[in-house]
């Protein structure tokens, strides 16, 4: 056989698979995205149940403001991005989540403390001392702007935003977090991580913003990298406000899914950077590395915590496979390969992709279970809670039949008809 019909026909089974892949995506993102426009939807007081068994009927009518955030992006996304979500119904859907969030997420208006939780008429009920019910009210908004046009809700996440950096940035008292004096000064990577989605989020398409916004991404880039310890083998959760690994459970404390999650945020950072060496840097240490120590190799399925020197972590989830981290690995090693050419990277999406398919969806009534054991059975049949909602599953499945599409269009898997092509050239940023 010659090398270039070897070449072509290795082509056409990867164009296949690839193939395969983007309709499997495609009839998923379909049914998740039913499963939550029939059963979350709250028609007499605005915004969203999250709290839905198997089967969608609503056990818990609380409502958390990270998951009303979430799902107003999610819907606002779907019908920018994915002609057959173009309807008036879930353009409307949003809207009404946006309104309601609009109404009630502040606890103490005009202050923009957003609560964490509410009762299902709008009362807060609980706060968290974090900034990230504000940061998924930020996206909202900046989604709702870009689908609808009105302004009001682009000043709504612009405000939002500067009030959230000068709390990381400046003073973070308005969170109401006292410093207590056995504390340890450390640094959590979410923080950096959020801001960092913020940028891209409000940057996108606007050049003004993304200018203004351009020295706080570079700062939040350069917070994820220092992330990566122990001569670069290990990404810890949480370092010290000067860089240095923190000692106890707290400084060894590993988190496979939100490493995978940071990587392809910084992805796409190096990318619009032009940053090849970054790119290549992110791959191997936010990548590669957390999952060939994240990878369960008896069960499969990705380790929800870790410890870093092979302790027994003290969280009692630590062993269990959960939705997100799977959801974040699908994207993170789909976008590598998209962005390198290495065919490696997209082996471990296809290895992630078939446990998760596999291991969380379920076929009999939508949407994906949430939480398995070690061994990947069912711990819990939930299909959202106070922190699972319409988010990571149909972000994921939205970017992976995006991404499918975009390398399926590439003109080195589309062969002309009985003829083999010439070997193709590496993509770009393929090392």
């Amino acid at each position: 056989m010659s090398g270039g019909l070897r070449v072509w026909q290795d082509m056409e089974k990867e164009r296949e698979a690839l193939q395969t892949w983007k309709e499997r995506v495609e009839q998923e993102l379909d049914r998740v995205v039913a499963f939550w426009t029939e059963h979350s939807h709250d028609r007499e007081h605005g915004g969203f149940f999250t709290c839905l068994g198997r089967d969608g009927q609503v056990y818990d009518d609380l409502k958390y403001v990270w998951l009303q955030g979430r799902q107003v992006w999610m819907y606002c996304r779907l019908y920018r991005k994915l002609e057959r979500f173009r309807s008036p119904e879930l353009l409307d859907s949003a809207k009404a989540g946006g309104e309601f969030l609009l109404r009630y997420a502040r606890v103490a208006p005009p202050g923009k403390k957003c609560a964490f939780a509410l009762t299902r008429d709008g009362r807060p009920v609980k706060v968290q001392r974090t900034i990230f019910s504000e940061c998924f009210y930020t996206m909202a908004m900046n989604e709702l702007w870009r689908v609808t046009g009105e302004a009001r809700y682009q000043k709504e996440a612009v405000e939002m935003m500067d009030q959230i950096v000068y709390w990381v940035r400046e003073d973070p008292s308005g969170l109401g977090r006292p410093r207590l004096p056995g504390a340890l000064a450390s640094e959590s990577m979410a923080v950096p991580m959020m801001l960092l989605n913020l940028v891209d989020q409000l940057g996108e398409a606007d050049e003004e913003l993304a200018g203004n916004y351009a020295e706080l991404g570079d700062w939040c880039a350069q917070r994820i990298l220092r992330h990566v310890q122990r001569d670069g083998q290990a990404v810890l959760e949480n370092v010290s406000e000067d860089s240095e690994e923190l000692s106890g459970c707290l400084g060894r404390h590993q988190n496979p899914g939100h490493a995978l999650e940071a990587g392809w945020f910084l992805l796409r950072y190096a990318i619009r950077k032009g940053d090849p060496k970054l790119r290549a840097h992110v791959i191997n240490k936010f990548l590669l590395l957390p999952f060939r120590s994240g990878w369960d190799p008896d069960h499969g399925g990705l380790f929800y915590f870790q410890d870093a020197d092979g302790l027994c972590p003290t969280q009692l989830e630590w062993a269990m496979k959960l939705w997100w981290p799977h959801s974040e690995a699908m994207i993170a090693f789909l976008m590598g390969y998209s962005d390198s050419g290495d065919p490696a990277l997209l082996h471990l999406f296809y290895q992630v992709a078939e446990y998760t398919f596999r291991q969380f969806r379920d076929p009999e009534y939508g949407e994906w279970f949430g939480y398995l054991n070690q061994e990947g059975k069912v711990a819990l049949t939930i299909k959202g809670g106070p922190f699972k909602g319409c988010f990571h599953v149909p972000r994921c499945l939205a970017m992976c039949e995006e991404m499918l599409g975009a390398l399926l269009s590439h003109p080195t898997l589309a062969p002309s008809p009985g003829s083999p092509p010439a070997v193709p050239p590496a993509r770009q940023g393929a090392k």
